[in-house]
């Protein structure tokens, strides 16, 4: 097992390591915008769109839970994503690790860390399951990320319509009995 000095070094490198392709790769003009209001995000994604037209490298424009933009490009994306859970979920696991070793929390406390600390586990091998299922059934890369009973699922896929949205639905819910909360994403494929 991995000391977690450096399991951290390995995360911080690896993410000096895309931030920095990201910024040689990012345009000129995308470099200069820091914040941007509700009006700004909607020009850059109109932007982005017209970008995708005109057959240029396409950059995807997001919007984080702390209301931050954080644009990633297509082939980054999955990474980058992969790497920020794991890293929330290891955080989420030391807290819950420290109250299980911890001699002022009652048993009750202890036993809801453990009982935490194995959902976690079990929504991780779940994400994995899924991720190969969706990959074998034709699709370039898959991203699972579990929430207790929601399932957010993106896809890298050659085409991008509802009816493959459903069947991705449709994989998902038939591996996973009782994950009917499903949202598919559709990525376009760059191959």
């Amino acid at each position: 097992m991995l000391k977690k000095q450096t399991v951290w070094l390995l995360t911080m490198l690896s993410l000096v390591v895309v931030l920095s392709v990201y910024y040689i790769t990012t345009p000129e003009e995308i470099k200069n915008d820091v914040a941007m209001t509700g009006a700004e995000k909607a020009e850059k994604a109109e932007a982005a769109k017209e970008a995708k037209k005109d057959g240029e490298a396409e950059v995807t424009v997001e919007e984080a839970e702390d209301g931050t933009v954080v644009s990633v490009s297509n082939d980054e994306l999955f990474a980058t994503i992969r790497m920020q859970l794991e890293d929330s979920r290891n955080a989420k696991k030391e807290s819950l690790e420290d109250i299980v070793a911890s001699k002022e929390a009652s048993a009750a406390e202890k036993s809801a860390a453990r009982d935490e600390m194995n959902a976690i586990d079990e929504a991780v091998a779940n994400e994995e399951i899924l991720e190969t299922f969706i990959k074998s059934n034709g699709y370039d890369d898959a991203l699972v990320r579990i929430e207790g009973e929601k399932v957010k699922v993106t896809v890298k896929a050659k085409e991008s319509s509802a009816s493959e949205a459903n069947k991705i639905i449709q994989l998902v819910s038939s591996e996973m009995k009782g994950m009917e909360d499903v949202a598919v994403t559709l990525e376009p494929s760059n191959q």
